[in-house]
Formats: C-alpha cells, sequence, structure tokens
C-alpha cells in the first residue's frame, strides 16, 4: 500500500502503484461465493474481479444479494464455499480489521460514526497503527516527542482531506449533529484516511439531498483520477449508469449480468428482473 504523506494542496495524495502487475491483473477476485440463510440462498456461486483504477457498479432489486456479497468480501461473514483473493491473496473469512490494515475498506448502508465524538475526532482515529493507540508506547524513551511528531502530521492530513470534502467548517461539529448527506461524505473521508487500494461503498447516496450528491460523485471521480479503486452499491440506476465504467448485476443470489453500462442497459434479462415481467 502506498503511504499518503502531508501535500501541499488539500487534495488527497495520488495512490502509488509500484506492483506494475496490478495493470495487468485483478486487484479483487470473487470466486463461486455461496452463503446461505436458513433455506434461502442469499449468495449463489458469484464470481467477478475488480481491475485496480476502476470505478465497478453492482446493482440488484432488493433482495439481489449485494450487501451480503459485500460481507462476505471484507470478512463481516464468512461464506459457506468459495473464495476472496485480494491482491493476489486468498483472504477469505479474514477478519475484517486485518482487511482494512491491508488496503480494503468498506463503507455500510447505514453511516457508523461516532456520534458523541467531534467530526474531526472521528477522522483522527480513522489512521492505522498510530504511536499513540497503545498505552505503554508513550512510556517509552524518546517516543514522547515521536507520537507528538505523528499527531502534527496527521492534524495536518486530517485538515486536508477536511477541505477535500467541504467538512472544514464543521470540523468541531459533534457528529450526530450531520445531515444525512454530511455523515456519507464524512464516512467517505474516514474510509479514505485508512490508506485503502480499494473502497467498497454500500448505498453511499441514501439520504444524500442532489446537491451533496453531486459533490460525493465528484468527489469519487477525484479519486479514481488519483488511482483509488471503487465497487458500489447504488439503487439508483441512472446513477450507476452514468458514473460506473462497468456495472454487475446480481439477482435472487446470482450474477445476472456484467459488462458496460451500454451492455447492460440493452440485457432483457435486466429489464425483467427489474420490471418482473417479460418486456
Amino acid at each position: 500500500m502506498s503511504e499518503h504523506n502531508g501535500t501541499t494542496t488539500a487534495d488527497p495524495s495520488p495512490k502509488s502503484n509500484d506492483n506494475s502487475q496490478l495493470s495487468e491483473t485483478s486487484l479483487l477476485e470473487v470466486d463461486s461465493l455461496q452463503k446461505s440463510f436458513g433455506g434461502i440462498r442469499a449468495v449463489d456461486d458469484v464470481s467477478f474481479e475488480i481491475r485496480s483504477g476502476s470505478i465497478v457498479g453492482l446493482i440488484g432489486p432488493n433482495g439481489a444479494g449485494k450487501s451480503t456479497t459485500f460481507d462476505l468480501i471484507t470478512g463481516v461473514a464468512s461464506p459457506d464455499a468459495g473464495s476472496v483473493y485480494f491482491q493476489g491473496r486468498n483472504i477469505t473469512g479474514r477478519q475484517p480489521y486485518r482487511n482494512v490494515n491491508q488496503g480494503l475498506v468498506r463503507t455500510f448502508q447505514l453511516s457508523r460514526e461516532l456520534d458523541e465524538m467531534t467530526v474531526i475526532e472521528n477522522l483522527i482515529l480513522a489512521p492505522q497503527d498510530q504511536t499513540g493507540e497503545y498505552f505503554w508506547q508513550p512510556v517509552l524513551p524518546g517516543t514522547r516527542k515521536r507520537v507528538r511528531s505523528e499527531e502534527r502530521d496527521l492534524r495536518e492530513r486530517v485538515w486536508e482531506t477536511l477541505e477535500f470534502f467541504e467538512l472544514d467548517h464543521l470540523a468541531d461539529e459533534y457528529a450526530r449533529n450531520l445531515s444525512g448527506g454530511q455523515r456519507k461524505l464524512l464516512e467517505l473521508a474516514r474510509a479514505l484516511l485508512t490508506d485503502p487500494d480499494i473502497l467498497l461503498l454500500d448505498e453511499p447516496l441514501v439520504g444524500v439531498n442532489p446537491t451533496l450528491e453531486r459533490k460525493l460523485l465528484g468527489r469519487i471521480h477525484d479519486l479514481n483520477d488519483r488511482g483509488y479503486t471503487f465497487l458500489l452499491i447504488e439503487h439508483d440506476v441512472d446513477v450507476i449508469m452514468e458514473n460506473c465504467e462497468r456495472v454487475i448485476v446480481m439477482n435472487q443470489g446470482q450474477i445476472l449480468a456484467d459488462g458496460s453500462p451500454a451492455e447492460v442497459s440493452d440485457d432483457q434479462r435486466v429489464l425483467e428482473a427489474y420490471l418482473g415481467e417479460t418486456v
């Protein structure tokens, strides 16, 4: 993973890509995933791959298995069968925090901020492996100076991120007081500060007004231009078709279609899945 260093601009640093193979191989591979709950097969033999630097949409009717697929990829749930590979390594069933540490990060349908903390406090907690997190580190000789230096650099990076998402005017506001759209921006900002290689966004536009929706989509494209990879679930099909280079369609736990927005839009099976009848 690349490391975001402080820059002279408010924009997050580009993702460096020292692995030349990433342009030729998949960053994320899902192979024959299965998951049942009782007698219901929520995810049924799902396979796809995500290449580095892409924006891919995952759509489907309610109950299609999209969020469950995210759970299986990120370790929130373990599959009954199948495998998940990230950067060429088998991570099937690996605990979520370990995936985050390696650059596989997700958001949820319902934002999960720490409501009793301010916006800036929420963001300061996001970066991994801070020296000051370990209760025994600050008492070691010379460590206090390093902790202070890290905290100073971290605050600079957090402020750059706040400015990038236009949340700097809310830095000292409690997270509980934010609007739905502001919470979505905060969640994406917090995910970015973990230094991800891929971001899995589960309905990032739910509860977001049109103005903030445009802002959030703009930030996603800005980050993609800097080398970040996105896989996003969204119920607004038009948003997916207009903003994703590739669309995966699920229905009843299975992959129904996978292709460009134009190809998926013309697929009769997709129209039938959404409209519930032969079109």
